[in-house]
């Protein structure tokens, strides 16, 4: 990691030194838990759109920014140090489904917002509150197929990605944000869009902000949907110089620690972040998800006992009870150290 001097999340970089940070868990979760209906969705400013909206939780920061404040808090009295914001469709890509495209950068300037005032609401000279702007991998894949009868297709370009994002960053940016999640990665390439994108509006606009990378480990195979291992991965995104690189989503912690533990080993010098669904996914259970907090806040006990962990927090199916168990438990341990060299770089950059 070379030195760098950020405009915003500049304490971030000595936080990490110090101990482990917490991230927020998962935000469909917990929107789940209120039950909210197609009107919810519209509000009155969309009460006549002709597709259903019932689903699209990017429009709750329009219509139900109530909800949306009431998670971040929740998150936020649980331990949180970073709360993400609630944008991980809100990209044109994504919200053209909903024929809603036209309000994506909206979307992302009113979700910064919420989550910075709440940020601001809960941050003390201690304990400082992180804003991530979220960076979802939208639903269409640069790399694979849409058709299996013709590998070459594609349903979308690199340069329209790269619009897409940089028009999301740039919402995330004014409405407050203080770093960059690019999350749940399936597909390299669509990532290397989004790191494309951010670093073109950091040049345009002269403000650096710390960005993180998260990708996604689909099956046993121990690789990202688009085909790479762990190592693969972090050797193709390496050039952004992330100030932290991990895995989330799809496994639960049990199934993730070889690809957390390769990953903790390989990327030398950065920063490490891990937050896992709550296990498997079983519809029976309250959240969706197997693990309670206090097994998912053991699993990643043991990362962080084991030297992984600068970054930990929960993904799907996670909750505050969750974030509150990992918070307490991991709290216990030293972060992961990320090498001589990185160390010099992010205390220089602080």
């Amino acid at each position: 990691m070379n030195p760098q001097t950020y405009t915003r999340g500049a304490q971030l970089p000595q936080i990490l030194t110090e101990r482990i940070v917490i991230l927020d868990g998962a935000m469909g979760t917990m929107i789940q838990r209120y039950k909210l209906v197609e009107h919810d969705y519209r509000g009155e400013r969309f009460k006549d759109h002709p597709k259903d909206l019932k689903g699209n939780n990017e429009l709750l920061q329009f219509t139900r920014p109530d909800v949306i404040r009431e998670i971040h808090e929740q998150y936020l009295e649980a331990g949180a140090d970073i709360v993400e914001t609630n944008t991980f469709g809100a990209t044109t890509v994504a919200q053209d489904d909903y024929g809603l495209g036209a309000f994506a950068r909206e979307m992302n300037v009113a979700a910064a917002r919420i989550a910075r005032e709440v940020c601001d609401k809960y941050s003390t000279p201690d304990k400082p509150r992180f804003v991530a702007g979220a960076l979802g991998p939208t639903p269409r894949t640069a790399s694979i197929s849409p058709d299996v009868n013709d590998p070459a297709a594609r349903n979308v370009t690199f340069d329209e990605l790269k619009s897409a994002y940089y028009e999301q960053a740039s919402g995330l940016l004014e409405g407050g944000c203080d770093l960059f999640l690019v999350e749940t990665i399936f597909d390299t390439l669509n990532a290397k869009a989004a790191i494309f994108a951010l670093d073109e509006l950091m040049e345009d606009t002269g403000e650096r902000l710390p960005v993180i990378i998260s990708g996604t480990v689909t099956d046993a195979s121990g690789r990202i949907l688009s085909g790479q291992t762990v190592s693969a991965f972090w050797h193709s995104v390496r050039h952004a110089r992330p100030i932290a690189i991990g895995l989330n989503c799809a496994l639960g912690a049990t199934l993730m620690r070889p690809y957390i533990e390769e990953l903790a080993r390989v990327a030398g010098d950065t920063f490490v972040s891990c937050y896992p669904n709550a296990g498997l996914p079983n519809p029976m259970s309250e959240t969706g998800f197997d693990e309670t907090p206090e097994i998912t806040g053991s699993l990643l006990e043991e990362f962080a006992k084991a030297g992984f962990l600068n970054i930990a927090g929960g993904c799907c199916g996670t909750t505050p009870a969750h974030i509150a168990q990992i918070a307490q438990r991991v709290g216990r341990y030293r972060p992961r150290c990320c090498g001589a060299a990185a160390l010099a770089g992010v205390l220089e950059a602080a």
